[in-house]
């Protein structure tokens, strides 16, 4: 079975926001816990659009940190 573990991990205690990237290229930001839920062998995310994502887990090749927000610099 494979080990999800990695991403429950994420889940649980004081959340982080994370991005998901698949096998495909395409990436899945999880501002949130709300967003997100784990099955046994799938996980369905919700976008910025309020679409759902439903994905084999075995597609999810890693989990990272969203990349630091830019400062809007004034001149």
């Amino acid at each position: 079975m494979l080990n999800l573990n990695p991403l429950r991990d994420r889940l649980e205690g004081k959340f982080e926001p994370f991005v998901i990237h698949l096998s495909d290229g395409r990436k899945f930001a999880v501002p949130h816990r709300d967003f997100i839920a784990v099955g046994k062998g799938v996980v369905s995310i919700v976008d910025a659009r309020d679409s759902t994502h439903t994905v084999d887990a075995l597609h999810i090749v890693s989990i990272s940190d969203p990349p630091p927000k830019r400062s809007r610099q004034t001149k």
